[in-house]
């Protein structure tokens, strides 16, 4: 019998290292189909993870963002290049002034290998112009002004 190449996850040291390889694969121009087939794998394999030790009910998008930058120790500007927004934008998404488009979620789920649901959450905004909307997802939302 063939020994398997990638096994379910049972440690940090583990998981981290499989996150790695699958960002190391994820990058590659072309993919072979094991390549492929191996992303798939660890896709499950992180997420299974993800779901059984990472608790982030009690966190809003921007502080589960916070903490996915820190543990892959980016900083503002590389996420910025990342999410092809500008640091002004990043920064005013960082300080709860803008909220997060469905673009932008699409690409943190992406790049951080997570669910979209985990930044797609209600969450307060601090701006003054936007700081009586209950949560940032009717952010951008304009209302029709009648005419008087």
């Amino acid at each position: 019998m063939e020994t398997l190449q990638y096994k379910v996850i049972k440690s940090k040291k583990q998981y981290f290292d499989y996150c790695n390889l699958l960002e190391e694969l994820v990058v590659l121009k072309t993919k072979s189909k094991e390549q492929k087939d191996a992303i798939e794998l660890l896709t499950l394999l992180v997420e299974k993870w993800d779901e059984e030790h990472n608790t982030f009910t009690d966190a809003d998008p921007i502080e589960i963002l916070g903490y996915l930058m820190e543990e892959n120790k980016l900083k503002s500007v590389d996420m910025a290049e990342i999410l092809e927004i500008s640091k002004s934008l990043f920064s005013d998404i960082l300080n709860y002034r803008r909220g997060l488009s469905k673009e932008v979620i699409r690409k943190l789920s992406e790049r951080f290998k997570v669910s979209q649901e985990l930044f797609n959450m209600p969450y307060k905004l601090v701006s003054p112009l936007n700081s009586h909307l209950k949560d940032a997802s009717v952010m951008n939302t304009r209302k029709k002004l009648s005419a008087a």
